[in-house]
Formats: structure tokens, C-alpha cells, sequence
């Protein structure tokens, strides 16, 4: 799934949120941070990535009028990424609505 799919029906602003609902989720605020920082993390990467996919597009120099042709299509790319909400923002909003999955890691038992 495109980001473009993705954060459209979220908003931008980041804004309060209810605690005790965030918490209700498993049961203690820090492991549902957790989840949704590194959520959050994933989300930051994908995203640098794939914007530095599509500027990498307009690497090439070139000397003519179509240079500033691309040069507005590269400026249309980047104020798109500026407009979409925060990955905390995205992450928190995935995992009040149930889209994340998680798991915890097995603890091992040391061995003596």
C-alpha cells in the first residue's frame, strides 16, 4: 500500500490524545509507546526512502527549458511529503485503530 493511501484519512496536526485509551490497548502506556515508536521508526525510513527514490529521478543536470519543467515537479514531490502527517503521528493513529500487529519476544532462561 502507497503512502498516498495511507495518511489520507488522517490528520496532519498532532493533537491529544486519550491516555487510558492508548494504554487499553495492552494494558500499560510504555509497551503501547513501544509499539508505536517503532512503528513510527519503520515509517521514517520507508518514507526517506522512497523520497529519495523519487528525487533521484531529477539527479541528471540538464541545460534547457526542461530543466525547470523538472525542477517544479521536483518541488510538487517535496511539498507533498511536507503535507502528510508525522510518522508518530501515522504510527499512533494505526495502532488505535487496530492496524498494527505485535508480538513479544520470547524471554530466554539463561542457562547455568
Amino acid at each position: 500500500m502507497d503512502i498516498k493511501s495511507k495518511v489520507q484519512h488522517i490528520d496532519p496536526i498532532a493533537k491529544a490524545r486519550n491516555v487510558k485509551a492508548i494504554m487499553a490497548k495492552t494494558g500499560n502506556i510504555y509497551e503501547s509507546l513501544a509499539i508505536a515508536s517503532k512503528r513510527s521508526k519503520q515509517l521514517n525510513m520507508d518514507l526517506k526512502e522512497e523520497l529519495s527514490r523519487k528525487l533521484r529521478e531529477f539527479e541528471e543536470t540538464y541545460d534547457t527549458i526542461e530543466e525547470v519543467q523538472e525542477n517544479k515537479e521536483q518541488i510538487e514531490i517535496s511539498r507533498f511529503y511536507e503535507r502528510i502527517p508525522n510518522p508518530a503521528v501515522i504510527a499512533l493513529s494505526e495502532f488505535m485503530e487496530d492496524k498494527l500487529s505485535h508480538k513479544y519476544a520470547e524471554e530466554s532462561q539463561p542457562e547455568y
